[in-house]
């Protein structure tokens, strides 16, 4: 009988206690940061493929942090009714919400997307795979579908092996990036071409955690920061080089030397108050951004539309915030109770 696998004791105090590592909220604000600029703002004409470069590094951070969380809470606490339960909770009511509007947005204006298919695509998250099926003003939704599918893939794989079975992420991680390589894919909205990136910050998680072992902590520990740097900016800025192919873990490399030994004067950035509010109120950002950019406040010619831009900021982080606290809040916690172990402060998943 094989004896169950356990966090080894010289593991670093990851997520415990029921608090989040601070330097997460940093990159996490800067990932929805990159984001928005690479939607809202035109940084080409100053720096040629910077849009595109601020779109991939932004969704590349964002997949890193939830591979690295939720493989964490599968580490810490190997039980997917509860996982499940909270990133249902966490993720379906503002999606569903986002998917309603969108969709009486698109039958209002006799859209084609106004379908059936279109609304159940989106509604079970697989509006992402082809043929995508995504709504105007929700097309960047396609990334919580790459979400739900890793969610239910990594709950699958601990109920059958349990957390043992985490062993096999860093091989599903090379095979999804083989299977880009052999299809060229530098980058791509279908899971199975992308969810390496959810893949390499799990791989993070065991390394941190010490499940891979403590040489692979130490090899970490010892990359050069500014070396870190340099080979994410790189394989971001490539995005259609074969550089592209190595984005999921270059990226992951750089949020893994900060959370094991974050340089003094970057410290104070990532763990700030404003990263915080950002990092909380991100996942709202990231919905309502482009859906309030399908609007009024995103419309006319270039220069209208880049003078309503101030608007259009101020309209979406309202709306994320009122969001986050008067709506979303409700369900999280309403998880939290449900799934509270007894006589233990559970691990918070973000």
């Amino acid at each position: 009988m094989i004896a169950p696998v356990s966090v080894p004791a010289t593991a670093p105090a990851i997520g415990g206690g029921g608090e989040r590592l601070a330097v997460l909220d940093g990159w996490r604000a800067l990932s929805i940061l990159l984001v928005i600029a690479a939607h809202w703002l035109p940084l080409d004409p100053f720096l040629q493929g910077a849009n595109a470069a601020a779109g991939a590094g932004g969704m590349a951070l964002f997949f890193t942090l939830s591979g690295f969380l939720i493989t964490g809470f599968m580490i810490k606490r190997p039980e997917p009714r509860a996982f499940l339960i909270r990133r249902v909770l966490r993720i379906v009511p503002l999606a569903w919400l986002a998917v309603a509007i969108l969709f009486m947005a698109a039958w209002v204006q006799d859209s084609p997307a106004a379908t059936p298919q279109h609304l159940v695509a989106n509604l079970l998250f697989f509006g992402n795979l082809p043929p995508a099926r995504l709504f105007p003003g929700g097309e960047h939704l396609w990334s919580l579908a790459v979400e739900m599918h890793f969610y239910g893939g990594i709950a699958l794989l601990v109920a059958v092996g349990g957390r043992r079975s985490l062993f096999v992420l860093p091989l599903l991680a090379a095979a999804v990036t083989g299977a880009r390589i052999a299809a060229g894919e530098t980058i791509s909205i279908v899971t199975w071409h992308r969810v390496d990136e959810i893949l390499a910050g799990a791989v993070l998680a065991l390394v941190c955690y010490g499940l891979l072992g403590d040489a692979a902590r130490r090899a970490l520990a010892a990359v050069p920061f500014w070396a870190a740097v340099v080979a994410a900016v790189l394989c971001v800025w490539f995005i259609e080089t074969p550089l592209a192919y190595a984005r999921p873990y270059a990226v992951a490399l750089l949020v893994g030397v900060t959370l094991l030994r974050v340089p003094r004067w970057l410290g104070p950035v990532l763990t700030s108050a404003p990263a915080a509010y950002i990092a909380q109120i991100s996942y709202a950002l990231y919905v309502f951004h482009l859906m309030l950019g399908a609007t009024w406040l995103g419309s006319g010619d270039t220069l209208e539309k880049y003078l309503k831009r101030p608007l259009l900021a101020l309209a979406t982080w309202a709306a994320a915030h009122l969001s986050t606290f008067h709506f979303e809040q409700r369900f999280t916690d309403w998880a939290r109770q449900i799934t509270r172990p007894r006589g233990a402060v559970p691990l918070r998943a973000y």
